[in-house]
C-alpha cells in the first residue's frame, strides 16, 4: 500500500488514484531565464523517482512538466519585471530566443541526469487561449475583477464562498506573502493586498512589455474589454493542468517555496473556475544548500550541471547524490559529499560490472529477481517514496550470499527506479583475469597477507589497471 505525505493535510495518507488506467502527476517546471542550477536538477530528479517508483509498483504514469516563458516576475507575487524579458534585455536578443537557448540547455541537462522524458511539456505562450478562456470563467463567476492595470483574482470574495484560502500554507491570512511579503498595493484599483493577477494589461509597469496577446474580455453589467496583455504566472500552471488532465489530478509536485502563494494561488482560481477540487495529493521537495548556506548567483554558489561536469564527475554522481536524501528533507552540497557519492557509485559499478562478467556473462543470463529483496525495495518505495532506505537495500543484496547471476538480475531490476544506467555497464569492461586477481587481493587484505597483496596489486597494474581500495570492496580503473 503506497502512502504520500500530502503537505495539504500535513500526513501520510493511501494513495488512491483517480483513474486505476493512469496516475496523473503534473511538476511545475522552470521559467527558462537562465541556466537552471543543480538545486533546480534536485527537484528534476526527485519527480523522476517519483515517476519511476510509481511505475515500479505498478502504476501507469502520465506526467506532465511545463515550461514558463512569459508572465513570471521577478518577484513570485505581482512586483517587479517579467524575467523573461529581463533576460532578453540581458542577452540582447528576443524573449523567444532566450526560451530556445535556456529549454535546451535545461532538456540536455536532464538527459545527462538520465531523467525519464515527459509525456507532456506545455509552454505557456503556447497555451494562451485556455488561460483567457479561465479568466473569462473567473469574471463570469465573480471571483475577478478588473482595474486599468490587470484582471485581478478577488480573495476575499473566494473566502466568502467557504473556501479555505490558507489550508495548504497554513498561514493566517494577514501574515500570507504578497506583493513582495511587504503587503504593498502596486495597483491603486486593487481591492486587497492579497488580490493577485490572473492576466495583466499592457500599461504601466508593464506598458513596454515585449509578449503579449490580444484580449476580449467581458465584465459584469455587460461591458467588454478589449487590451493587449499576457497572462499572470500563477494561472498558467492551473490552465496548463486543466487543459491536459482535466479539473482534478492525482499529483502536483513543486519546490517548498511555491506553498505560500504560488501553490496557494493555484488553487484558489482553479477550484473557483471548476467548483472541484485541483489536486488530491500535493507533494513539496525541500531545498538544495551549498556548504550549509543559500545557494547564491553573487557568491559563485548556484553551481549549474555544466560547472559539475567540468570538475570532471559524470552527472549521475550528482544523481546518485541526490538518491541520498529523502525529497522532503534538505540536502547539503559539498565537494566532499560529491566526492563520496563518487566513490560509492564507483564501487557500485564496479560490482556490478563483475557481477555481470563473472556471474551473468550476458544479458540473457539465467539470473532471478530475488523476491524477498524486491518487496524490500517496493515497501521503501511504498513510504512515500524513501528512495534512501531503498538504495539501502541495493547494497544489502550485493553484500547478500545470492548468486552473481541474481545478484546481477535483482539489482537491474531496482535501476528502473534509480535510473544509474546500470544495465548499460559493458560485461568486457574489466577483463575477468583482472576481477579474479582483485578478488585474490581483497581476500589477501582480510588476512593481513600484505606481502600477497602487493604482489597481487601489481599483477593487476601490469594488466593495465589500478585497484583502489574500499571498506570490504575495491574499485578497479584503467590506466
Amino acid at each position: 500500500m503506497l502512502k504520500i505525505y500530502n503537505t495539504l493535510t500535513r500526513q501520510k495518507e493511501e494513495f488512491k488514484p483517480l483513474d486505476k488506467k493512469a496516475v496523473t502527476f503534473y511538476q511545475c517546471g522552470p521559467t527558462v531565464y537562465w541556466t537552471q542550477h543543480i538545486g533546480n536538477m534536485r527537484a528534476m530528479v526527485e519527480a523522476d523517482l517519483i515517476r519511476r517508483s510509481l511505475e515500479y509498483l505498478r502504476y501507469k504514469v502520465r506526467f506532465a512538466r511545463n515550461y514558463t516563458d512569459v508572465g513570471h516576475l521577478t518577484s513570485d507575487e505581482d512586483a517587479g519585471e517579467d524575467k523573461m524579458i529581463k533576460a532578453a534585455k540581458r542577452e540582447g536578443i528576443a524573449p523567444e530566443k532566450i526560451a530556445e537557448k535556456y529549454i535546451s540547455a535545461f532538456e540536455q541537462d536532464v538527459k545527462d541526469l538520465n531523467c525519464l522524458k515527459p509525456d507532456y511539456q506545455p509552454r505557456a505562450t503556447q497555451s494562451i487561449k485556455p488561460m483567457q478562456k479561465m479568466v473569462q470563467v473567473l469574471l463570469d463567476r465573480g471571483y475577478a475583477y478588473a482595474t486599468d492595470l490587470a484582471i485581478y483574482f478577488d480573495v476575499d470574495f473566494y473566502i466568502s464562498q467557504g473556501h479555505n484560502y490558507t489550508q495548504l500554507s497554513g498561514q493566517r491570512l494577514d501574515k500570507n506573502i504578497v506583493d513582495a511579503g511587504k503587503g504593498e498595493v502596486s495597483d491603486p484599483q486593487k481591492k486587497n493586498p492579497t488580490d493577485f493577477a490572473v492576466w495583466f494589461f499592457k500599461a504601466g509597469a508593464h506598458q513596454n512589455a515585449l509578449q503579449t496577446w490580444p484580449s476580449k474580455f467581458k465584465l459584469a453589467g455587460g461591458q467588454t474589454i478589449k487590451r493587449e496583455g499576457f497572462p499572470g504566472w500563477h494561472l498558467e500552471c492551473s490552465a496548463m493542468n486543466k487543459a491536459i488532465f482535466g479539473d482534478t489530478i492525482d499529483l502536483h509536485l513543486g519546490g517548498v517555496e511555491h506553498i505560500p502563494v504560488h501553490h496557494t494561488n493555484e488553487i484558489a482560481q482553479s477550484e473557483a473556475a471548476s467548483g472541484k477540487k485541483f489536486v488530491n495529493y500535493w507533494l513539496h521537495n525541500e531545498h538544495l544548500t551549498v556548504n550549509g548556506g543559500k545557494m547564491s548567483k553573487s557568491e559563485g554558489t548556484a553551481y549549474s550541471l555544466q560547472e559539475i561536469k567540468d570538475k570532471g564527475y559524470d552527472p549521475l554522481v550528482l544523481r546518485y547524490f541526490f538518491l541520498q536524501a529523502h525529497y522532503r528533507s534538505k540536502q547539503n552540497f559539498t565537494r566532499e559529499a560529491l566526492e563520496g557519492a563518487k566513490t560509492a557509485l564507483s564501487n557500485l559499478t564496479t560490482v556490478v560490472a563483475r557481477e555481470s562478467a563473472l556471474g551473468g556473462r550476458s544479458r540473457k543470463s539465467s539470473g532471478k529477481i530475488n523476491l524477498e529483496f524486491k518487496d524490500k525495495f517496493a515497501s521503501a518505495l511504498s513510504d512515500d517514496f524513501n528512495i534512501p532506505q531503498a538504495l539501502a537495500v541495493v547494497w544489502e543484496v550485493l553484500k547478500s550470499d545470492l548468486s552473481d547471476f541474481d545478484k546481477y538480475a535483482t539489482i537491474l531490476d531496482f535501476d528502473k527506479v534509480l535510473g544509474l544506467g546500470l544495465d548499460e555497464i559493458k560485461e568486457e569492461k574489466i577483463p575477468s583475469e583482472v576481477i579474479d586477481l582483485a578478488d585474490k587481493r581483497l581476500l589477501a587484505r582480510q588476512e593481513k597477507n600484505w606481502q600477497e597483496s602487493d604482489r597481487l596489486r601489481d599483477e593487476i597494474k601490469k594488466l593495465g589497471w589500478e585497484i583502489e581500495d574500499a571498506k570490504d570492496s575495491y574499485n578497479l580503473k584503467k590506466i
